[in-house]
């Protein structure tokens, strides 16, 4: 019986993406088209932000402020500032640039270089995964976290949390809220959607200012004022986004104004400690022991794997593992409690078969709310599918993680002979490609990037 509800579940995985295809999470995965420059500079055509007239206690809660952030820019200090999330922060048209740009107005002597660590498509799992190597070790001393239509996983998000003060005491942090689908009609009846409350909960506990960026646009279309999803222009009202996610340029000045008037609010208070302690955490089995590796660093590799370049994700993989022979393998240790793979999807992505201290093992749907976190059991070697309905003709950054009871494990992980129905995969709708390239899809590749870890490697027997 359990074995058929797990098949049932992997088959749900299978197609919903086909079934489901305008759903706001579809929207959100299917965003990415490769990797960003963590580097970047608000450049000349950044819109310009304006607070504007709007004014509500709620948008921005305060608690203890950025006080460590405003010294140093008001001594004229260099300063990094670090923005991690998903698509609304990676991408280049929207509050990320121009919060940048508006920090840079307020300190025009001060060096403010911005760090983009916005991964489309992807939660908090991930994010507390990557966070040192795409943030942290570049020392922000600010970082905003935008995480909340992307899953708004707590544990993971409490990881985050816990990685930055773990790392520097004394860079702060700020979360922020974008929104979607009827979450406008919430913030306009004075509600707050239930995602946002979970990570209000974190705020209050490590004393963090939050935003929430999406208010005004609410109340602008609870007046008739804001159209939040549609189609061409109107006159008389902003038209927020096409797909009720992605905001357009002026729904994008929305967010970005809303980011302004919080610094704005939280400038002019002061801090009587002089350094973020770190409270007991909320969650004892939150993510601050995440990681993610190089796969050469941890791993061992058997049966014809290959250097590959994918100049596109180059910024987040700069050493990619390709296997395309079934039977491949590479295998790690480590000690923890969760591991998975980071990879870039395509029309050629295969399945692979986990094995842990030597026992096929196989998933069991669905994976933790909020997150691709799937929990492990012994059982048949069922392939886990690396191609889903985004990978139509199209390349992406994706990942899955597998957690176990704590413990210290040995985990291979083998390129399955067994091939997926991409065409079913795929569905009707997205015909075109696979009809005119069966050979593109017919093959089974592994691209590897990197190797995920929620606990410790194990090198040389040593964690």
């Amino acid at each position: 019986m359990k074995q058929k509800r797990i098949i049932a579940g992997l088959l749900l995985l299978l197609v919903s993406g086909h079934v489901a295809a305008q759903s706001s999470q579809d929207l959100i995965a299917a965003s990415q088209a490769g990797a960003s420059p963590l580097f970047f500079q608000a450049g000349a055509g950044v819109p310009p932000v304006s607070t504007g007239n709007f004014s509500d206690s709620r948008e921005c809660i305060a608690r203890n402020g950025l006080p460590h952030f405003f010294k140093k820019a008001a001594a004229g200090k260099p300063l990094v500032i670090g923005f991690i999330g998903g698509s609304i922060t990676q991408g280049n048209a929207g509050y990320r640039p121009q919060a940048l740009r508006y920090l840079q107005a307020m300190y025009p002597g001060a060096d403010i270089k911005g760090l983009n660590a916005g991964v489309s498509g992807t939660g908090t799992d991930l994010g507390a995964c990557r966070i040192q190597e795409q943030l942290l070790r570049h020392h922000p001393d600010l970082v905003f976290v935008e995480f909340a239509v992307n899953g708004a996983y707590a544990k993971g998000m409490e990881g985050i949390v816990r990685q930055i003060r773990q790392q520097g005491p004394e860079a702060d942090i700020c979360l922020i809220y974008t929104i979607t689908g009827n979450q406008t009609q919430l913030y306009a009846s004075g509600n707050i959607p239930e995602n946002i409350k979970g990570l209000e909960k974190i705020a209050d506990h490590y004393g963090l200012p939050s935003v929430h960026m999406g208010l005004e646009a609410s109340l602008l279309e609870k007046e008739g004022k804001l159209i939040w999803k549609g189609n061409g222009a109107d006159s008389t009202r902003i038209l927020f986004s096409n797909d009720g996610i992605h905001p357009l340029r002026e729904g994008g000045n929305l967010y970005a104004a809303a980011i302004a008037r919080g610094l704005e609010k939280m400038k002019p208070m002061q801090k009587t400690t002089s350094s973020n302690t770190l409270p007991a955490p909320l969650f004892p089995d939150n993510w601050q022991d995440a990681g993610m590796y190089a796969p050469g660093q941890i791993a061992t590799f058997s049966g014809g794997w290959q250097s590959a370049s994918i100049p596109q994700f180059s910024a987040w993989f700069p050493a990619i593992q390709k296997a395309d022979t079934p039977g491949a393998s590479f295998t790690f240790r480590f000690k923890g409690s969760a591991f998975g793979i980071f990879d870039v999807g395509g029309p050629e992505a295969g399945q692979i078969i986990i094995q842990v201290n030597g026992k096929d093992m196989q998933t069991v749907s669905p994976p933790e709310p909020g997150t691709q976190v799937y929990q492990l059991e012994p059982g048949d070697s069922i392939p886990v599918n690396r191609f889903n309905s985004y990978c139509n003709n199209r390349y992406r950054g994706q990942h899955q993680l597998f957690t176990l009871e704590p413990g210290e494990y040995t985990v291979t992980v083998r390129l399955s002979s067994q091939k997926a129905d991409k065409a079913a995969i795929l569905g009707p709708g997205q015909a075109d490609d696979i009809g005119r390239h069966p050979e593109k899809y017919a093959r089974t590749v592994l691209y590897l990037g990197k190797i995920l870890i929620k606990g410790t490697p194990v090198l040389n027997g040593n964690p």
